[in-house]
């Protein structure tokens, strides 16, 4: 006997736990099955990049995770001295001042999971989350995946030493991150091992890339010192090795990743990190008040040769991507393939998309993995002593590397190529501050209906609707006036289009209307209607989507058309995805455009969707 659902997600990894908050939101079938008896305790996975804490944001989730964390705001470098000790040599920004408005912080990966399992559970009322299941077998039935309604996918697993068997009509394989990385336990390892490699066997999938010999321990610590730089990102280089600082929340623990100079990751000893460490931080003294986690690991980079087969079983996180963790992408990269395919799943699932839009999964991600193990690979070289000892690269050279990477280890720098989803740049001039194929970054405007400064991306929210951020200039100008209300009736006959024939019109694209002009002597007789539907059971007429930007009582000017780059008088038109990424920059007068995008994959007739 089977159970069927329309998605199976192996593994509760940070991929399978954020598509599933997109699928609980969307009100898709899913289950998720996880080896562990239950939550996640401790997690390895420490680092959230600014750009996951903005997808936190989008999902409603950062307050806590800001409000618990630790803010990484200042990296410091320390280089060798003449005396043989060490010398801070740079303070450095840990992100560049501008690029985002929230911060890198550091949360421990079990409670990032705990809060996507709350929001999956506050969506449909319970986690869909099966424990003590062991993944065994994933088979697709290939002929009957043309089939776009079948549930063509079988996994079978092991729950207290029975069999069972689901069918599904897709499959996320989502191994955890907190398995797969390190070393030292060898019954995590033989047991994560067996995990891929029968789910990756039964798919033909490979593993293609190597390993180093070079061994780092990573702990969590309480650490007694006079070192000052003790609650501070840092990075020593020393001529007695290398060692990254990574406070951890609260105000006491700390993380080291401290290079080793053994052959394995077995040969790490408490009494060689501690005669290490002692080495590394002279002349200041560490004493080791009591260790909380402990693990080693040798460096590896590999890639899965496929993220899918037939476009029905997708490999997600560390089942198709692992890397060192000092750039600490991992726990990211994963969340953010799991933030990709959710809302493209869900969309499939609700009629409104064709299956082909899940193709741009592998484009998208398979070239953003393939970009983080390029990086990672020459990331850990430059970190190794050796390597740069032989390759002739000063203390100095390391540093000026490691803040060039750092808008890539901000996970700011992926940019989506072309595709059904990512329309050709062509009027990237209208917005000269933003890059088709990139997140949509955010900039301060004030609501005007309640004169409330905000970020612009928080009117983006995460409920699978498109966003159409709309420039229109002043409309206290006559001629910025009539365009407005020309692109209004334009852009109702598109939403209409795409729209189910009851549905509220913001229902699958939702417009934002931005505007440069006095918000104090602003008339709204000048807005049209479309931009204040009236929405929901109640008919109440939607007040949250028209900004300006202009000065604000407490929070300043936010200057939002100058960061983006459009001219008042021209105007712009922003289309982003449900996963915040820009699909298209557009003119205020080429709304046919927008319609013939959507088109190409959109499920419609002309009065809704079949």
């Amino acid at each position: 006997m089977s159970e069927e659902c329309d998605v199976l997600i192996c593994g509760s990894g940070s991929a399978g736990l954020c598509a599933a908050v997109w699928l609980a939101r969307c009100g898709i079938n899913f289950k998720i099955l996880e080896r562990r008896e239950g939550l996640l305790k401790q997690g390895q996975a420490d680092g959230v990049q600014v750009r996951t804490v903005e997808i936190l944001e989008h999902l409603g989730l950062s307050e806590d995770v800001l409000k618990e964390a630790y803010h990484v705001l200042e990296l410091a470098f320390w280089s060798p001295d003449e005396t043989g000790g060490i010398r801070r040599s740079h303070l450095e920004p840990d992100t560049e001042p501008g690029l985002s408005h929230l911060p890198h912080v550091i949360l421990n990966q079990a409670r990032i999971n705990e809060l996507l399992i709350q929001d999956i559970i506050y969506s449909s009322g319970e986690s869909h989350i099966r424990y003590g299941s062991d993944i065994c077998d994933v088979i697709v039935n290939s002929e009957a995946a043309r089939d776009p309604n079948a549930h063509c996918v079988t996994v079978k697993s092991i729950e207290n030493g029975v069999e069972r068997t689901y069918r599904a009509k897709y499959a996320l394989v989502s191994l955890p991150y907190s398995i797969s990385m390190y070393s030292v336990t060898k019954s995590v390892v033989k047991g994560c091992d067996g995990a891929h490699s029968a789910v990756r066997k039964s798919l033909g999938f490979k593993m293609i890339g190597d390993s180093t010999d070079v061994v780092w321990a990573v702990m969590d610590i309480y650490p007694r010192t006079d070192f000052p730089d003790i609650r501070k990102k840092c990075v020593l280089q020393s001529d007695a090795g290398n060692l990254v600082i990574i406070p951890r929340e609260g105000d006491e623990k700390v993380r080291f990743y401290m290079e080793m100079p053994v052959a394995t990751p077995g040969e790490v000893t408490p009494e060689k990190v501690k005669e290490r460490l002692d080495g590394i931080f002279k002349p200041y003294q560490v004493e080791i008040a009591e260790t909380s986690w402990f693990s080693a690991y040798s460096i590896g980079q590999r890639l899965a040769d496929h993220f899918t087969k037939d476009n029905r079983v997708f490999l997600t996180g560390d089942a198709c991507h692992t890397h060192s963790p000092k750039a600490g992408q991992g726990m990211n990269v994963s969340l953010q393939d799991g933030y990709n395919i959710g809302w493209k799943l869900a969309a499939v699932l609700r009629g409104q998309a064709q299956p082909s839009i899940l193709e741009t999964y592998v484009s998208e991600r398979h070239q953003t993995a393939k970009d983080l193990i390029d990086f990672d690979r020459q990331f850990a070289k430059m970190f190794s002593s050796s390597y740069r000892r032989e390759h002739g690269y000063s203390t100095k050279d390391f540093q000026e590397y490691f803040i060039k990477s750092g808008r890539y280890t901000a996970g700011l720098a992926t940019q989506y190529k072309p595709s059904m989803l990512v329309g050709a740049s062509g009027c990237d001039d209208l917005a000269r501050g933003m890059k088709v194929g990139m997140r949509f970054s955010s900039a301060q405007v004030v609501r005007f209906s309640d004169a409330r400064a905000m970020q612009l991306s928080q009117a983006l929210h995460a409920d699978s609707r498109w966003s159409l951020i709309i420039f229109a200039g002043d409309v206290a100008q006559r001629r910025s006036e009539e365009r407005l209300y020309k692109l209004a009736n334009n852009l109702e006959v598109v939403l209409r289009r795409f729209m189910k024939s009851h549905d509220d019109t913001n229902s699958f694209l939702n417009p934002i209307l931005v505007l440069k002009s006095d918000r104090k002597s602003l008339d709204d007789k000048k807005i049209p209607n479309l931009f204040t539907p009236c929405i929901g059971e109640w008919r109440v007429k939607c007040l949250q989507n028209i900004f300006v930007d202009d000065i604000s009582y407490h929070a300043g000017h936010g200057e939002a058309y100058a960061k983006y780059g459009v001219d008042p008088e021209v105007g712009a038109m922003i289309l982003v995805r449900p996963d915040q990424y820009v699909s298209g920059i557009y003119a205020l007068e080429n709304t046919e455009a927008i319609s013939n995008f959507f088109e190409s994959f959109f499920v419609c007739k002309t009065n809704g969707f079949h």
